[in-house]
């Protein structure tokens, strides 16, 4: 094992040791944080407590002209991991505690990384991203600061990727009327079979959209999650409520996706709720998105880094490329073991991205 891995995987084995599952965001400005600062020696911290367990660490050392940005909070360990999801154990091939795929094993990365870079840099660190809460981003983006570009570290097995799908998750509501079953006005009357009227409408809407493309993506993902509603079998629906949520191309705009899934319920429709968003990446309209892909992956080029194809999960790098930034995703670990009992992250892939960590801060610092 080289001396660069076992830093790293000293740094992870810190990392992993601090519970910020999210929920239940109990997360502090302590803990983790008390660990990150002494470890960034040189590093100017400013760390700000933003509420609902969401607290963001910038360290920066000297004028960087790239940004790095992790976040720390992980998802709850499922009940089937088979040991303590808080201690890490690494193997002949790779390391397993809870986050050291998603994506504490980067965050470690970056720690080293900076030990034994001699450029300029600068880390935003997080603990808002599982929640689906962007408060610390938001916060970041409202002050002045710039940057050639943007590195927002989750798993992408260290390759740059340069495009992902925006998200949107909804809520919606349907009014019905209370009645005895054996009436002929239940198809009219009943909540849920308004539904389930709109959701046979939205699926053909949704397979309309597969032949549109962009960037390697193919078409829009969208997930009917939740039907909830009615009484019992023999009694009209009154109210049925539906949970559902769908990922457009970067070449999709959101809002004409929103008023197709309206107007698929021509009755019926109470409420119509968007609970949460989040752009795609690149962000822009279909000829400025192109353009901004193109940016970063001139810039990635330049970094060497092996340049990835386009991913369907949603990553907050499309909040700092709304805010104009040129963006990117990179970092450690494989998608597939996020979020899973036993997560692990392969030592590979560790040695690998804190040696591209050295040469991007070295680089961007030229």
């Amino acid at each position: 094992m080289s001396p660069l891995l076992t830093e790293t995987l000293t740094h992870l084995r810190e990392l992993v040791r601090h519970d910020t599952r999210n929920p239940p965001r109990n997360i502090g400005t302590g803990g983790m944080f008390d660990y990150l600062k002494p470890a960034l020696p040189g590093f100017t911290h400013t760390l700000v407590d933003h509420g609902a367990g969401a607290v963001s660490l910038f360290s920066v050392r000297g004028h960087p002209k790239v940004l790095f940005n992790v976040h720390l909070d992980t998802v709850p360990a499922s009940p089937t991991w088979s040991r303590d999801p808080f201690d890490l154990l690494v193997t002949d091939d790779r390391a397993i505690a809870l986050g050291a795929c998603d994506i504490k094993g980067a965050a470690a990365a970056m720690v080293t990384a900076a030990a034994h870079a001699k450029g300029d840099c600068a880390f935003l660190f997080t603990t808002d991203e599982e929640a689906n809460d962007a408060r610390c981003i938001a916060a970041f983006l409202a002050q002045p600061r710039t940057y050639d570009v943007v590195i927002v570290a989750e798993p992408t097995l260290g390759e740059a990727v340069l495009a992902h799908r925006g998200i949107s998750s909804v809520r919606m509501r349907f009014a019905g009327r209370a009645g005895h079953a054996s009436g002929g006005n239940v198809a009219q009357d009943s909540a849920i079979h308004q539904a389930m009227g709109w959701g046979e409408k939205a699926l053909d809407y949704v397979a309309s959209l597969a032949h549109h493309r962009f960037g390697g993506l193919t078409g829009l993902r969208f997930n009917i999650g939740k039907i909830e509603g009615g009484i019992k079998a023999n009694v009209i629906a009154p109210s049925c409520e539906v949970r559902f949520g769908f990922r457009p191309l970067p070449s999709m705009a959101p809002d004409d996706l929103h008023a197709a899934f309206r107007a698929a319920a021509p009755f019926g429709l109470a409420e119509y709720e968007e609970t949460f968003a989040g752009p795609s990446l690149p962000s822009g309209d279909t000829a400025l998105a192109e353009t901004r892909r193109l940016a970063a992956r001139d810039i990635a080029d330049e970094f060497g880094l092996v340049i990835g194809n386009a991913v369907d999960f949603w990553t907050e790098a499309s909040l700092f490329s709304a805010a104009g930034l040129t963006t990117f995703v990179c970092g450690s670990g494989d998608i597939a073991q996020a979020h899973t009992a036993d997560e692990w992250v392969s030592l590979e892939q560790l040695q690998q991205i804190t040696e591209s960590y050295i040469r991007i801060i070295d680089h961007g610092s030229a």
